[in-house]
């Protein structure tokens, strides 16, 4: 089964992902370890997305297969961070911490993982007669 999502729209999702993280404590009125826990998450998903070897990486240094690793870590620890951080009692900020754990695990299970797609559209690319004057 060819996967839907291209390393182009992970990246796209990815940036997303980090400006929800960035607006969140303020849109959602969240404080505290809730906030700090957000802001940091965006930060090192903005840092991992602009490291990453991917259309929209700015210096492609970490390997996209090892950057879904390290989400596929990341997501499975946000369900216990509101509880390891001391925070569960602020109920949007537990829901969006399951919420983009859950976002998380369908988008990783729907990422072209190995470039296919991408190596499948440049072979195209590289096909087309050029012509000359």
């Amino acid at each position: 089964m060819r996967k839907p999502i291209t390393p182009f729209t992970h990246g796209l999702l990815d940036y997303t992902t980090v400006a929800t993280m960035a607006a969140a404590p303020r849109l959602m009125r969240l404080r505290g370890r809730a906030a700090a826990t957000c802001y940091a998450l965006a930060g090192g998903y903005a840092m991992l997305s602009m490291l990453t070897d991917y259309p929209l990486g700015a210096k492609r240094v970490v390997p996209f297969k090892a950057h879904g690793i390290a989400e596929g870590v990341i997501g499975a620890l946000l369900p216990a961070a509101p509880f390891a951080l001391d925070f569960a009692s602020q109920r949007r900020a537990r829901n969006l911490c399951f919420g983009i754990a859950a976002l998380t695990a369908v988008v990783s299970a729907l990422t072209d993982w190995d470039k296919q797609s991408e190596r499948v559209a440049r072979r195209r690319h590289r096909r087309k007669p050029r012509l000359t004057a």
